[in-house]
């Protein structure tokens, strides 16, 4: 099926379903205020720890990824991820993801399934075909999930099939509990920009989030212009965007952030946090131009949010982790970066999505201790 521009904006705006929900209309709370966060020295590559067994969430038949957690009031956590079947391989990410949730009585495991939270609900839907990227963020007594939907003819191909990866748009679902019920809105929160100029003109995705200390929800995402010959396009950049409720609507601000000057494909896969002091974020370095030690994870911090400059210790890790013997574990992909928090705002948990080998097939998702260096 060939989709159209008019038929895209038709799926977008979803019918009857209107982008506001009962009972989420109330101004988001604000962040922890004052002091001085974690402070300049934070340094997250000395908080690494070792990693337990039950550290490692896997399926024999499922490719797993994008893990994030949040703690519920039933004092369990759960862990929301993306799955797709591992015989279809790492590259229907794309076209079969669909997102699922765990639950354990650690941050850092072990996590057993539970049920799928956004399955496929068909290709007359903006994000009908597939779900990935959830990130889980409570906002006062509501649990708002943030994600990329697309839809397309759901055939896997080499190297990507483009029409699902160019339909990829950003959405939520919100719910009471993290166990559900989730009510899912029918077109996305921040959809593409109408001028063919702008840096997220051909598709955004990829969603971090949190809450302003002044109150509102500020976003960084993925975006993908369509200046570089088709179907990739390019560059890809991240932008932001901020909101007073969940459900938006967002402002944007078309500025790229996490760049590099001749770089077209810096960074990827935020993460992003307010400690009471500064932003923060926590980002997949590509090529190691930020940390300077190859693929990698970088930190970043921003006084506002849109300003972005590498933390006085960028370096997070590369992709290996250390188990609890001592031994040390070379992986392919360690990325998609998330932290899990105590009650006191102090990270306790690195959530990666990791693969041992190149085709990515067996992948999983691993909790990694942090602790703060005495």
């Amino acid at each position: 099926m060939n989709y159209s521009r008019r038929h895209f904006l038709r799926l977008s705006a979803g019918g009857a379903a209107a982008l506001s929900c009962p009972g989420i209309r109330s101004s988001l709370p604000a962040a922890p205020a004052g002091g001085k966060g974690l402070g300049d020295e934070l340094d997250l590559s000395a908080w690494i720890q070792a990693v337990p067994s039950g550290a490692i969430f896997e399926d024999p038949g499922y490719c797993i990824w994008c893990g994030s957690a949040v703690r519920g009031d039933d004092g369990r956590y759960h862990l929301f991820y993306s799955r797709w079947p591992r015989r279809l391989g790492h590259k229907a990410w794309v076209t079969h993801s669909e997102v699922a949730r765990a639950v354990a009585d650690s941050p850092h495991g072990p996590y057993r399934h539970v049920d799928v939270v956004l399955p496929a609900r068909g290709e007359t839907f903006w994000d009908g075909s597939c779900t990935h990227n959830p990130t889980i963020l409570r906002v006062g007594k509501k649990f708002c999930l943030y994600y990329m939907g697309n839809f397309g003819d759901g055939v896997v191909q080499e190297p990507l099939n483009w029409t699902h990866r160019n339909h990829q748009r950003i959405g939520v679902a919100m719910a009471d509990s993290p166990a559900g019920p989730w009510t899912r809105l029918n077109r996305p929160v921040v959809d593409v920009s109408l001028d063919p100029e702008a840096p997220d003109a051909l598709m955004t995705s990829n969603p971090a989030t949190c809450v302003r200390p002044a109150g509102g929800l500020l976003m960084v995402y993925k975006a993908v212009a369509k200046k570089g010959k088709p179907p990739f396009g390019g560059p890809v950049v991240h932008l932001v965007a901020t909101a007073d409720r969940p459900e938006g609507p967002f402002t944007k601000r078309l500025t790229p952030i996490f760049t590099r000057p001749g770089e077209h494909f810096a960074a990827e896969d935020p993460f992003i946090w307010h400690d009471g002091g500064r932003y923060r974020a926590v980002v997949k370095d590509n090529n190691g131009i930020f940390t300077g030690r190859g693929y990698s994870l970088a930190q970043f911090e921003s006084p506002d949010g849109f300003d972005w400059k590498l933390a006085r210790h960028p370096f997070v890790t590369t992709p290996e982790i250390r188990r609890a013997d001592g031994t040390t574990v070379k992986l392919n992909a360690l990325e998609r970066p998330q932290l899990v928090f105590d009650a006191d705002g102090v990270p306790v948990a690195l959530l990666c999505a990791g693969a041992y080998t190149a085709d990515r097939v067996a992948s999983f998702n691993v909790a990694i201790p942090l602790r703060r260096p005495r």
